[in-house]
């Protein structure tokens, strides 16, 4: 928008074309004009900041577009503000500046005692570029925030199909220890407590073949118990959870690297992937970024995640209700979660290891 204003208000600028006011006035105008629109159009002002840029930009450009003697292209300007009315307004007040803008035109080409026709037919020609121009833009960010959302739920399913492959995995491994127990286990101590009665007999060579076996026994009723110990605490693999919940994404480009020495039980999985799974929501939804790096490793006894994007931060962030439920899912686990946003938008959170 910067060079096609720039071009639109060249003659003025260059003195190649006169203005009806003093020209350093015009130009001063004109810069006004420009540095409203792009505070209006900047994302991370406020909301009063933006809407009073659009409204010094909207005046501007009836002054800049009446004060010239001839217009040329200036008329574009008006193309430009209508077609940033999406970003900062309501499309109803879009359509008001549209009308807004037609006025303007009519009035200085009544003013001007252009020829009738000829100036029917340019006005009508910028009405027709106005309108299209703002319903471009209105389609163009409708796209943009179904995309969002499709991306939003995309990484909720995701993270959701880890959490019950998860669920899934544990109820089977402790199906499997329950049997173990319940059978070897039971037949093995019964084996055990036969050869304890054995060593009482007579007999020295069968003493020591008893013996033997109890020591057998003993050790694989042993192996059994460690065994059904493990299946209860084996560790998921973290990192293809972690990956899965960001698999295909559109629109982010997401690292995750987890350090091959953390374990972590099921809760800390669990937390683990909704933590991702609100970053990367948040990071969709709100920073503007590109890429976001995803980094788990052990910290003494914690698991430590460190999650960092490229996009705009905030130098006061408040925490929404998504991070909120996250913070507190982590302090319920020993935990904590902190932000930053001075360089990009950083969360890291912590919680006790398993």
């Amino acid at each position: 928008m910067f060079v096609v204003s720039v071009v639109a208000g060249g003659p003025v600028l260059v003195g190649a074309a006169d203005a009806v006011i003093p020209r350093a006035l015009w130009i001063t105008l004109f810069v006004v004009f420009i540095a409203a629109v792009l505070v209006a159009g900047g994302s991370g002002r406020p909301r009063w900041a933006r809407h009073g840029a659009f409204a010094a930009a909207v005046v501007a450009a009836w002054v800049v577009v009446v004060a010239a003697e001839h217009w040329n292209l200036l008329p574009i300007l008006l193309v430009i503000v209508a077609a940033m009315s999406v970003h900062v307004v309501p499309p109803w007040a879009g359509f008001v500046v549209v009308g807004l803008n037609t006025v303007v035109l009519a009035v200085s080409a009544a003013w001007r005692g252009l020829d009738a026709p000829e100036t029917a037919l340019g006005i009508g020609f910028y009405v027709l570029i106005q309108a299209a121009t703002l319903l471009s833009s209105l389609a163009t960010m409708r796209e943009q925030k179904m995309r969002r959302e499709l991306a939003e739920a995309h990484v909720g399913l995701q993270a959701a199909s880890v959490l019950l492959s998860e669920s899934a995995r544990t109820a089977e491994r402790l199906r499997i220890s329950r049997e173990l127990h319940d059978l070897m286990g039971h037949q093995l101590t019964v084996l055990t407590l036969e050869l304890e009665a054995a060593r009482h007999r007579d007999g020295e060579r069968a003493r020591e073949h008893v013996e033997r076996a109890d020591r057998v026994a003993r050790d694989l009723l042993g192996d059994v118990r460690a065994t059904v110990g493990r299946l209860r605490t084996e560790s998921s693999d973290l990192t293809k959870a972690l990956r899965q919940v960001v698999r295909d994404l559109p629109g982010l480009e997401v690292s995750i690297e987890v350090a091959p020495e953390v374990r972590a039980g099921e809760e800390q999985v669990a937390a683990l992937v909704r933590a991702v799974q609100e970053i990367v929501t948040n990071t969709i939804r709100h920073a503007g970024a590109r890429e976001l790096w995803i980094e788990v490793a052990s910290d003494g006894d914690a698991v430590r995640l460190t999650a960092v994007d490229d996009g705009r931060g905030a130098a006061d962030p408040v925490l929404g209700n998504g991070l909120r439920g996250l913070a507190e899912r982590f302090e319920a686990l020993g935990g904590e979660v902190s932000v930053d946003g001075r360089r990009g938008f950083r969360v890291t959170a912590e919680v006790p290891a398993s």
